[in-house]
């Protein structure tokens, strides 16, 4: 640990009462403690400078006051003090051959996050139409190129259900098996991304997850868990499928800016897979 971080970390320590800190990871937006608050675990999450993306989350995780999700104890532009959700990712579960059952936890997760009273202020939220700006932008370049990719037929696609939202809620906006943990109050849900828009949108990371091929590639699969994301959430089965067919391009179009990093082109050719196998069922395209 640099002097710069030790001083960080020793700061939010003395100002918000902190004891025991024990580091657990580091990720592209934080430094990672467990720490003691009020004799309870804790998260600290010491944020980098440069770091925008975390404070949308945190406005999130205020909204959602503890449904569904981990609740923000304290926090400022430096760091975020979290609920310490101790037990498993809801990963393990699908490891077992629960895949299904995991599906089903995670719409609870869902229903939870969205049962909230939608009256508190939308400010620090990205809205979804914003959210998806990557995939137009990798659309019009395609076109202009003379190239009718899936890219731009994908992007036809998301300007026409961004056009019609429905049931606008404060959506997690990254909801996975590896963003879910077991917990003395359930399973909970962190690290939202803190986005505003159709509650929809808030099935489709679930369907390209987790990084299992033989899982999320499989047709079958993906068709039997979105049924029960519908049905467990009232939603239009075809806007599920619809909006996993649009965030699995929208997702390789960001990661296609960093072809020549490490992984990169296998993660756009992991949501293009998800995306081939989609699109015959999409029925707005």
């Amino acid at each position: 640990m640099n002097t710069i971080d030790k001083n960080k970390l020793n700061y939010y320590l003395s100002a918000w009462n902190l004891s025991n800190p024990k580091f657990l990871t580091q990720t592209l937006t934080s430094h990672i403690y467990t720490v003691t608050y009020d004799t309870e675990t804790a998260i600290l999450k010491l944020l980098s400078s440069s770091e925008t993306e975390e404070q949308s989350g945190a406005v999130a995780l205020r909204y959602f006051d503890g449904h569904g999700a981990v609740r923000l104890l304290r926090y400022d532009e430096g760091a975020h003090l979290l609920e310490y959700a101790a037990g498993d990712e809801l990963v393990t579960l699908v490891e077992r051959g629960e895949d299904e059952n995991a599906t089903r936890i995670i719409a609870q997760v869902i229903k939870q996050l969205h049962s909230v009273p939608q009256d508190g202020s939308h400010d620090g939220l990205f809205m979804l139409d914003r959210w998806f700006g990557e995939l137009f932008n990798k659309a019009v370049a395609d076109r202009r190129a003379g190239i009718e990719s899936i890219y731009v037929r994908s992007a036809s696609l998301a300007q026409r259900l961004l056009a019609d939202q429905r049931d606008v809620r404060v959506l997690h906006g990254d909801i996975h098996h590896r963003n879910i943990r077991q917990s003395s109050r359930g399973w909970l849900t962190f690290d939202p991304k803190g986005l505003i828009g159709e509650r929809t949108y808030d099935c489709a990371n679930t369907l390209c997850n987790p990084v299992m091929p033989e899982l999320v590639h499989n047709e079958t699969r993906l068709l039997i868990n979105a049924a029960i994301l519908a049905d467990t959430l009232a939603l239009d089965l075809s806007r599920v499928l619809a909006f996993t067919y649009a965030y699995a391009c929208l997702n390789a179009s960001w990661w296609s800016l960093r072809i020549g990093t490490e992984g990169a082109e296998d993660i756009v050719q992991w949501h293009l897979n998800v995306a081939v196998i989609i699109e015959p069922h999409v029925k707005l395209l």
